[in-house]
C-alpha cells in the first residue's frame, strides 16, 4: 500500500502521526551529535532543511514516541532519550522582512516572547546581548544546556539583495544577533544553522572558531535530499510506475562532493501528478539571479565542466557578486568531481540534471531574444530534429536569431566571435532538453556542438565571416576532412537500431547578426 506523499510538510511530528512516507536521515543526527557542537549547512531551496531542524527540535526535547522504527531509537544511535533540552528556534522565512526597521522589530519580538517563556525580565541590552543572557538564564535555571536551531538564518539578506546597502545593514544587525553564540560553548548542548548561501567574507560568523561547515562534506552530501536508495527503498510503490532511468536522468545528480541526491519536492510531484516537468525549477527563480546574468553574460555552455576552486562556491560577497556563486549556492550548478592538484582542491561544477539544464537556458534564451514565450520555438525544433528535416531547422534557427534585439549587441562586438553564436546556438538547443554538448571532443578535434537524440545525432561546426583559421574552407567541408562524425558512427540508440548522423555548417554574418549560409 503507498503511504502518503509529505508534499510541502515540515513537521516532522505531522509525518509520523499522520503515516506520511519519511525517508530516514536520523543516523545523521546521531552522527552530527558525536562530532561536534555548532554545525553550519547550506543547501538549496526546497531540499527538507526545515524538516531537518524540525525532526532535530523533536529529537532533544525527548519525543520518543515519533521515533519508533527510526536509527535514532536503536542501541547503535547512541541517543540518551532521558537527557532533554530547552530548544531555541529561529526560523526567518515565516515573517518575511524587507527593512532594517522589521529586521530589529522582529528580533526584539522574538526575545521578548522567549524571555516571558523562560520567565526572564525584560533586558535593554542589544539584541546579541540579550540573546547571550537569555541562553545562560535557560541553563541555570534548568540545569539543562539548550539547543540552538536556526532556519534560513540569511533569508532577510538575500531577500533584499538586490539593494547592496539595504542587505549589508541587514547582515549588520544579524550579525550582532549571532554574535552571541560565541561565549557560549559551554552553556550550548548543539547548534544548527541552514542557509542558502554562505557569506564567508562577511562577518557574521566572525569569533565561531568551532562552527563546523559541512556544505561541502563528503559523508554529509545525502543530508538532505532522497538518494537512489532511499527512493527505492521508500517509495518503491511508486517508482514501479515510472522507467527509473528517466526520473534518474530528469531529477538526480545534486551533489556536494559526495553522494548525489534527488530534490524531495521534484521527486514528490511527480510522483504526485505523473508528469515530468520543471517542479522544483518553476517554483521561483530569483530575477536577481538573471539580472546578474545580463550583466556579465556567460556561455551557458561553460557552466557545464567549470573549474573553481573553493573562493567562488563557499562564500558570498554582497559588494562582489558572482553569477557563478549565485548558480551554485542557489542549485543550478553542483559539484560533479574533486580534484587535488599540488594540495590545491578544484571543483568541477555541472548542472546537476535535465530539469535544471534545459530550464535554465530555456531562460536564458528569452533573456537573449527578449521573448518570454519561447516554447512554440523550442516545439518546433524538436519537430525539425524528429522528422530530420533541416531545411525547417535552419529556419527556425534563422528567426530566432533575427528575434534577438539590437540592444543585446550594442554595447560589444560580441557577434564577431564564433563562442558568443556557439552559446546562443547551444542556449536554443539546450532549453529542448537534447544531451547538447559543446567542443564535443574526438580523436580528430572538436565539433563546435553536438545534439544528441534518440533518433539520430546533429553535428555542428561554425564559422564567423571575415575570420577565416581554416585556409578558406567551408565549415562543412572542415567538419567532413577532420571526419568528426567518425565517432558516433554505427552508435545505436535505445531501440537497438544504428542512429543517423546529420553534419551541418554554419556561416554567421556578425553585420546582419544572421546565418549567412547553412550547409549539410
Amino acid at each position: 500500500m503507498k503511504q502518503k506523499l509529505p508534499i510541502g510538510i515540515q513537521s516532522f511530528a505531522k509525518l509520523r502521526e499522520e503515516s506520511f512516507a519519511y525517508v530516514d536521515k536520523t543516523s545523521y543526527i546521531a552522527e552530527l551529535m558525536r562530532g561536534g557542537q555548532v554545525y553550519f549547512l547550506s543547501r538549496p531551496r526546497r531540499f527538507g532543511k526545515s524538516l531537518l531542524l524540525d525532526t532535530m527540535h523533536c529529537a532533544f526535547s525527548g519525543k520518543r514516541e515519533l521515533f519508533n522504527g527510526l536509527y535514532l531509537d536503536t542501541p547503535a544511535s547512541g541517543w540518551d532519550w532521558q537527557k532533554k533540552n530547552p530548544v531555541l528556534r529561529v526560523d526567518w522565512s515565516i515573517s518575511p522582512v524587507r527593512t532594517p526597521e522589521q529586521l530589529t522589530a522582529l528580533i526584539s519580538s522574538m526575545l521578548d516572547t522567549w524571555n516571558k517563556n523562560w520567565n526572564l525580565k525584560p533586558s535593554q541590552s542589544i539584541s546579541g546581548k540579550r540573546f547571550e543572557e537569555l541562553v545562560q538564564h535557560i541553563h541555570r535555571t534548568t540545569q539543562s544546556k539548550p539547543v540552538i536551531l536556526i532556519d534560513e538564518y540569511d533569508k532577510p539578506i538575500l531577500d533584499t539583495i538586490e539593494n547592496p546597502a539595504i542587505a549589508l545593514q541587514m547582515r549588520d544587525i544579524l550579525k550582532d544577533f549571532y554574535s552571541a553564540l560565541k561565549p557560549l560553548d559551554e552553556h550550548l548542548r548543539f547548534v544548527f544553522l541552514t542557509g542558502v548561501s554562505k557569506f564567508a567574507k562577511t562577518g557574521i560568523f566572525s569569533g565561531l572558531n568551532n562552527l563546523h561547515d559541512i556544505t561541502i562534506t563528503k559523508e554529509y552530501s545525502a543530508l538532505c535530499g532522497y538518494t537512489q536508495e532511499d527512493l527505492e527503498k521508500y517509495f518503491a510503490e511508486y517508482l514501479k510506475d515510472f522507467d527509473k532511468e528517466q526520473v534518474r536522468e530528469w531529477y538526480n545528480g545534486y551533489a556536494w562532493t559526495g553522494e548525489a541526491v534527488y530534490n524531495p519536492f521534484d521527486i514528490l510531484l511527480l510522483f504526485a501528478h505523473g508528469v515530468y516537468k520543471a517542479h522544483w525549477f518553476e517554483t521561483g527563480t530569483p530575477t536577481f539571479l538573471v539580472k546578474t546574468w545580463k550583466k556579465q553574460p556567460r556561455n551557458p555552455a561553460e557552466y557545464d565542466g567549470m573549474i573553481t576552486g573553493e573562493e567562488m562556491i563557499g562564500s558570498f560577497d554582497i559588494e562582489n557578486l558572482s553569477t557563478e556563486t549565485l548558480l551554485f549556492q542557489a542549485g543550478y550548478l553542483t559539484i560533479k568531481q574533486t580534484e587535488t592538484i599540488g594540495g590545491i582542491v578544484q571543483y568541477i561544477l555541472g548542472y546537476p540534471n535535465l530539469e535544471v539544464r534545459s530550464s535554465l537556458n530555456r531562460l536564458l534564451a528569452m533573456q537573449i531574444s527578449g521573448n518570454n514565450n519561447l516554447a512554440p520555438v523550442h516545439r518546433s525544433i524538436v519537430e525539425a530534429i524528429e522528422k530530420k528535416n533541416g531545411e525547417n531547422l535552419k529556419n527556425i534557427v534563422t528567426s530566432f536569431l533575427a528575434s534577438i534585439p539590437h540592444d543585446w549587441h550594442r554595447k560589444n562586438n560580441i557577434a564577431e566571435y564564433e563562442g558568443y553564436w556557439a552559446s546562443v546556438i547551444y542556449t536554443l538547443f539546450a532549453a529542448t532538453g537534447y544531451d547538447v554538448i559543446p567542443e564535443d571532443t574526438t580523436n580528430c578535434g572538436r565539433i563546435d556542438l553536438t545534439v544528441r537524440t534518440e533518433t539520430g545525432i546533429w553535428i555542428f561546426e561554425f564559422k564567423v565571416k571575415g575570420i577565416d583559421k581554416s585556409g578558406g574552407k567551408s565549415p562543412l567541408a572542415q567538419l567532413r576532412e577532420k571526419n568528426y562524425a567518425e565517432k558516433y558512427r554505427g552508435r545505436a540508440g535505445k531501440n537497438g537500431a544504428v542512429l543517423p548522423v546529420y553534419e551541418i555548417g554554419m556561416v554567421f554574418d556578425p553585420e546582419n547578426r544572421n546565418i549567412e549560409n547553412w550547409e549539410e
